[in-house]
């Protein structure tokens, strides 16, 4: 049997199974979609994903601006 019976048209989700929740813009690092967006995602019509799916890359750039963790303090040890 072909795969063709099982598609759906619809949206696809932008999960790429990267899940890491920004600690302070509270989006998910890999597909930047809100906690409550990826809940919902499900129950969502084709219209609302779309609205989704056009905000998410103008979310990035507000995870671009990270200062810390191991990048930041493996520069610190080499200007030490």
């Amino acid at each position: 049997m072909s795969d063709e019976v099982w598609r759906r048209n619809e949206v696809e989700s932008p999960c790429i199974k990267v899940c890491v929740v920004h600690p302070v813009e509270r989006i998910c690092t890999g597909c930047f979609r809100s906690l409550d967006e990826i809940a919902a995602w499900g129950r969502m019509t084709p219209d609302e994903r779309r609205r989704v799916m056009a905000e998410l890359p103008t979310r990035a750039p507000r995870l671009a601006r990270r200062r810390g963790g191991r990048a930041a303090r493996l520069s610190s040890r080499e200007d030490g």
